[in-house]
């Protein structure tokens, strides 16, 4: 075979790929779209995309499956999803703990800023100071007093190692110098039932995962992690004016998808998440969850990805947090 002709074989084939690509992302979907939720059932991550699926269903035209696969601070999922087919087929939520992982563990089984690409930045979540009602504080600066008499001997629950809850909490115990000890479990949903059932003393939860329970009045609220008073919880002050100055924690929801997905897959997926924010019964369900949608664009998701991991690599080695 001539040079010339091994060269036009080469174009030949290229060309085909290229066109068959382009034919995938032209006809996508063809079969049902998996979002990989990187933790347990029960949290705020789990509770939005449960009501986000059925209606991107709907556009699609194709099932969505939210699969659970809670692990290693969200790494585990996050890193089925880096090394799933770039297709379409496979969707990972990027959180909090996504721009935390890389600070946090010596070894992640992925690149976050290379195997993964932006899609759409879905919700932003509140969280909560919250305390179990037979704690005997009713304030922040109360329970920061509280604690200082008690060095180590109160606990506060998380979704474990690395997830939202207990970042937001070592945060909290950096800024307020106090010592409260870390209990982690398996979800966020084991957590808040363990604070329900009083065998936590405080978690720092998000809004969709203990909102029913203040209504209840099973959990009080002391404080919540924006730096604006929550429009759910409008008596409830900011962690910031109640005594911690500059705290300003918030978990939030993104959709990626593996490096190397065509961009017209990518733009149908995000146009179709905005779409199914926008619908007025689908900002009611997420609003009266606690949480707050976006629906941004994937050069966004990137930038707010970018400013996380600044954000966060400054936090974790300010607060001396590890957890490997």
């Amino acid at each position: 075979m001539s040079v010339t002709t091994f060269r036009a074989c080469g174009l030949f084939a290229g060309a085909v790929i290229f066109f068959a690509a382009g034919a995938a992302a032209q006809n996508y979907p063809v079969k049902p779209v998996r979002i990989v939720v990187p933790f347990g059932t029960g949290g705020s991550t789990d509770v939005v995309f449960r009501i986000l699926g059925p209606k991107l269903a709907e556009l699609l035209g194709q099932q969505v499956v939210i699969d659970n696969r809670p692990g290693a601070a969200g790494s585990i999922g996050i890193g089925l999803v880096a090394r799933s087919a770039p297709d379409g087929y496979t969707l990972g939520v990027a959180t909090l703990a996504y721009v935390a992982n890389p600070f946090l563990l010596s070894k992640l089984p992925y690149n976050t800023e290379k195997d993964l690409t932006p899609v759409c930045l879905v919700t932003l979540v509140p969280l909560v100071l919250t305390v179990h009602p037979s704690v005997p504080a009713r304030t922040v600066k109360a329970f920061i007093a509280l604690a200082k008499t008690k060095p180590g001997s109160l606990n506060y629950g998380s979704a474990g190692n690395g997830s939202a809850n207990s970042l937001a909490a070592e945060q909290f115990n950096y800024l307020a110098g106090i010592n409260v000890t870390h209990v982690p479990y398996k979800s966020a949903g084991a957590a808040v039932v363990s604070i329900v059932g009083g065998e936590t003393a405080v978690m720092v939860a998000t809004l969709p995962s203990v909102i029913e329970h203040f209504k209840t009045g099973r959990l009080v609220p002391l404080g919540v992690s924006t730096l604006k008073r929550d429009p759910t919880l409008p008596e409830v002050p900011t962690m910031d004016e109640a005594g911690v100055p500059g705290y300003e924690v918030y978990e939030w929801q993104g959709v990626v998808v593996p490096a190397g997905t065509p961009a017209a897959i990518i733009n149908r997926l995000q146009q179709d998440i905005v779409k199914s924010l926008a619908l007025p019964e689908m900002k009611a369900r997420i609003a009266g969850v606690g949480a707050r949608e976006v629906g941004s664009t994937p050069e966004e998701l990137a930038l707010h990805i970018k400013k996380e991991l600044a954000i966060w690599e400054r936090v974790v080695k300010a607060a001396n947090i590890r957890i490997d």
